[in-house]
């Protein structure tokens, strides 16, 4: 399923597409405000979810409704950074430094934003950069997941742009400061159900700045699966329906670039990976 978040006539909604249509889940969430993580947390939801995919009694037209974030209010946003190997060689001399654990970073859900909203450029930097990501979403509390038993804890797949201002990212070693700017977690536009993903480490993953492709790469470059991800932070913490985990970038990101490339206004970045669709975001000045 493709499930999503979306908003019409002045109603957030929760539903799934169907070709190119939209099937509305919201009455299985019962109570307003309907929120994706209350269906991908019930087991009976989701299958009643399918049953009515099967056969809709009734569908809205996708071009009448504007998508919204998947998830728009998570409990947690973390990202892993230093994950693609090509994306390690690229930075090793910009001052981005390597590990031998994985290497995580909060970014405030504030920072959520629908997959076709603007992006604003803060007024504080000229340094705005994108990071195209998979990211996946956890759809049931687990704590000591083992990663052979991961995919079962993990309610589905989206695009993510991980969007840094990378001088404020490195003014501590957290790097959460210059991740978390408002508008800069463009996410979406479907919550891709892992039914429908054969190998979530063996997608092609490209973004676009205007015109020009600037990454361009595939999953299997990473250095840690979504699996050895949630083994790894399941041991610390409990996770829980709704957290998003945005599983790094490959190479091609505009500080990499000699000299770097950074987002301006009027810029649109568009972050394509196969099997999830598309999103894209216009850059704005900060509103």
């Amino acid at each position: 399923m493709k499930l999503i978040t979306f908003s019409q006539n002045g109603l957030i909604k929760v539903g799934a597409i169907l070709n190119e249509e939209i099937v509305d889940l919201s009455a299985l969430v019962k109570d307003e405000p309907w929120n994706l993580i209350r269906l991908i947390e019930n087991t009976e939801s989701l299958k009643f979810a399918r049953e009515l995919l099967n056969n809709p009694k009734q569908t809205i037209k996708l071009g009448e409704v504007a998508l919204e974030a998947p998830i728009l209010r998570p409990r947690k946003f973390l990202g892993l950074g230093m994950n693609y190997k090509k994306h390690v060689e690229e930075l090793k001399d910009k001052g981005f430094k390597t590990s031998d654990y994985q290497v995580w970073f909060n970014k405030q859900v504030s920072c959520v934003n629908g997959p076709f909203s603007p992006i604003e450029k803060p007024r504080v930097s000229d340094a705005l950069d994108y990071e195209g990501e998979l990211a996946f979403v956890i759809g049931q509390r687990c704590r000591h997941v083992k990663a052979e038993d991961a995919s079962s804890v993990i309610a589905g797949y989206m695009i993510a742009n991980d969007v840094s201002v990378r001088d404020w990212q490195l003014h501590s070693a957290t790097w959460t400061i210059g991740k978390s700017f408002d508008t800069h977690g463009p996410i979406g536009p479907a919550l891709v159900t892992p039914d429908e993903i054969e190998d979530p480490h063996n997608l092609d993953i490209r973004l676009y700045v205007n015109d020009e492709i600037r990454q361009d790469s595939n999953t299997s470059d990473m250095i840690y699966s979504c699996f050895d991800m949630v083994e790894y932070l399941s041991t610390v913490f409990t996770l829980e329906p709704g957290d998003i985990f945005a599983t790094g970038t490959p190479e091609g990101v505009g500080t990499g670039f000699n000299p770097p490339k950074f987002l301006r206004v009027g810029d649109t970045v568009r972050c394509e990976i196969e099997g999830l669709g598309a999103i894209e975001n216009e850059v704005i000045a900060e509103q």
